[in-house]
């Protein structure tokens, strides 16, 4: 069943935000891979009776971002591991910048879903992406992106002189379910 007209608002409530991160250098035994929710965003899906008559527009809080899940490394991740490297997250990777996203077009894609392409902007960078959705019979949309941080002029976290690092490629994920009933 194809996405009924409408305009839809997402959010934590109704779906989730995620990105994923991996670690590499000689060092990436002693790290952790991460899961990390965005806790702090909108978006708005006005979905036309056409896919080239859609939008999605999404807005984040760089700040909200909080370690959900660390796998592999030398021990499992507490609490306290987790907040510190949220507010490292925080203090010296995004540093607060304003996250948005504008999609430019849609078009029909795979098995009935969406091929989504637009522009993302972080802080002051601003950079085309593209994406897939897949939309599924009871309004479930699933997809995400892998991106470069260092397009964005990210530089991304390493310790121990470097021999430990964030892989430059990470994955934003979302899953959403659409409310049974849009704002026409």
């Amino acid at each position: 069943m194809p996405l009924q007209p409408g305009s839809y608002a997402l959010g934590p409530d109704d779906a989730t935000l995620t990105v994923k991160t991996e670690r590499k250098g000689a060092a990436a035994k002693a790290g952790h891979d991460l899961v990390i929710d965005v806790t702090s965003w909108s978006a708005t899906l006005d979905v036309g009776a056409e896919p080239s008559a859609t939008a999605l527009s999404l807005t984040a809080d760089s700040r909200s971002l909080r370690v959900r899940a660390g796998t592999g490394g030398m021990t499992s991740l507490g609490d306290e591991e987790k907040a510190a490297i949220a507010q490292t997250i925080d203090d010296e990777i995004l540093e607060g910048a304003p996250i948005e996203f504008r999609s430019s077009g849609v078009e029909a894609g795979v098995d009935g879903g969406l091929r989504v392409t637009g522009d993302l902007a972080i802080g002051d960078a601003r950079h085309p992406v593209a994406f897939d959705l897949a939309v599924d019979g009871d309004g479930r949309l699933t997809g995400g992106a892998r991106l470069l941080q260092t397009d964005w002029g990210i530089k991304p976290y390493s310790a121990l002189f470097g021999a430990l690092k964030v892989a430059d490629e990470v994955e934003v994920v979302v899953d959403a379910t659409l409310p049974a009933g849009a704002a026409a």
